[in-house]
């Protein structure tokens, strides 16, 4: 079977860039602003995106276009003999289903919150009714479901019509729609009455400020932040990479995704911070912040309905590029390992992600007494966890150890790849810093955000999780460390 194509390459931008553009960008990013102490984190976190974020980015990518292949069978293809490379496609595989098992709920809340916003439900609306709003969604199980089945249908369609027909299509038209709607929504915040306060503290660094937070708990968040932002680690975004020609080198793709990821995640800083401010909300509420805090914003807000309309709209195409691009990593699985048709595999997999949707569903509701990570947690907390906090940092450490271990594809290999082509080269030079101290971060990564984690938990179960940890990067350790018989 020939091999899918995208039809230009700012169809592979904007599709690539939609995959990494998530609610992270438009949630996390914001109120770890507010909690970090704005532009400070914000220089620290373009640091490590410069230093981290896209090393890795062009490591995945290079893996895509040097098979051809999606991450099922991508190291199968580039892998030399006798290796266990190909043992770490399963971090990519039950990554990509994992994700779309709680994204697909929350992509529905957006739109769910996008026809609210349309109807007018929080003009007027006190505190405590969108609270309670919230609250209410939550438990209603027919509501969860409905726009969870809706937008696990939508997505496999815009899919079923393949690269350039449907995602590149869909994905242009969005990606186009979304910065035009962000645009309108960070200037009208800026010049909201009382935004002045907001805009210094999220453009003037205030490292005073930075050091009683704690200088350390601000770069491990823009490091963490940096890291997870592009949604690398689990072969995301290499089926895209498998997509494209040999005309551009990776390194000048991979800076444009990013820098188009990063203005995305800035833009919404200026839209959720100067609000916040002008009404005198605190900006680092927490997961709150979305569907409690900017709808109590909107409901005193002149024109209110239309920004709020506009501004769960600009998360719902965020959302939903981001699932689409994950549907086709899904997709492909089936195309690639097992030589199913397109149609067959959007037909399966449609029902099997609606399947597996449902727990996460139900969590909320039905099975809010399972509370799998502690108290207050739930089954969407559990899964989140697995790929955030495991799959994602471990299936990066892969990658970066395959492009530059001798036993994996190798470094002359990987380069190679990464600058076939005109644009950006990747610096020859930078072996040595991508072959051990880039690991080492995504390591610390790894075992901090364990830490963090379960350090409130009492000593015997941080023990236990931190054994865990050890085990799950000894797997990828020990696929990493098997000799080759290619001589």
């Amino acid at each position: 079977m020939k091999r899918e194509k995208f039809g230009s390459r700012m169809g592979f931008i904007l599709v690539s860039a939609g995959c990494a553009i998530g609610i992270g960008n438009v949630w996390k990013f914001p109120y770890m602003c507010g909690e970090f102490g704005g532009a400070a984190f914000i220089l620290i976190y373009l640091v490590f995106l410069l230093i981290m974020g896209i090393p890795v980015m062009i490591c995945e990518f290079a893996v895509g276009r040097g098979s051809r292949r999606s991450v099922a069978v991508s190291f199968e293809k580039l892998e030399p003999c006798s290796t266990r490379w190909h043992v770490t496609k399963w971090i990519g595989v039950i990554g990509c289903y994992l994700l779309m098992m709680f994204y697909t709920t929350v992509g529905g809340w957006m739109m769910y919150y996008c026809y609210r916003s349309i109807k007018g439900e929080f003009v007027g609306a006190t505190s405590d009714m969108v609270a309670a709003g919230f609250s209410d969604m939550l438990g209603n199980v027919p509501v969860m479901t409905f726009w969870t089945v809706l937008i696990c249908i939508v997505g496999f369609a815009v899919c079923y019509f393949g690269i350039q027909k449907g995602i590149e299509r869909v994905s242009k038209v969005m990606m186009s729609a979304l910065l035009l709607i962000m645009v309108a929504l960070a200037v009208h915040s800026v010049f909201l009455k009382g935004a002045g306060e907001g805009i210094r503290f999220y453009l003037v660094p205030d490292f005073a400020g930075m050091k009683e937070i704690g200088i350390g708990n601000v770069i491990f968040g823009a490091m963490s932040q940096a890291f997870f932002t592009l949604s690398i680690g689990i072969g995301a975004m290499l089926i895209f990479g498998s997509y494209i020609g040999r005309e551009r080198s990776l390194t000048g793709e991979a800076v444009s995704i990013t820098a188009l990821d990063t203005f995305v995640a800035l833009m919404a800083g200026f839209i959720i911070i100067p609000s916040c401010f002008a009404f005198g909300i605190e900006p680092g509420a927490g997961p709150s912040l979305i569907f409690i805090t900017i709808p109590n914003i909107f409901a005193q807000m002149t024109g209110g309905r239309l920004w709020g309309a506009l501004f769960f709209l600009f998360l719902t195409f965020a959302a939903f590029t981001t699932i689409v691009a994950v549907f086709e990593n899904i997709i492909s699985f089936a195309i690639d390992l097992l030589g199913w048709p397109r149609s067959k595999s959007v037909l399966v997999n449609v029902v099997l992600l609606i399947v597996l949707s449902m727990p996460c569903v139900l969590g909320f509701n039905v099975l809010a007494g399972f509370e799998p990570l502690g108290p207050g947690t739930n089954i969407m907390d559990l899964e989140d966890f697995i790929v955030s906090n495991n799959l994602l940092p471990l299936g990066s450490l892969g990658y970066v150890l395959f492009c530059t271990k001798r036993n994996g594809w190798g470094w002359e290999n990987f380069l190679e790849e990464a600058n076939a082509g005109e644009g950006i080269r990747f610096p020859r030079g930078l072996k040595g810093y991508v072959s051990y101290v880039l690991p080492l971060i995504i390591i610390v990564i790894y075992l901090k955000g364990y830490y963090d984690k379960f350090a409130g938990q009492g000593t015997m179960a941080l023990v236990g999780w931190m054994a865990a940890a050890v085990l799950f990067l000894g797997f990828v350790l020990f696929c990493a460390g098997s000799k080759s018989l290619d001589t």
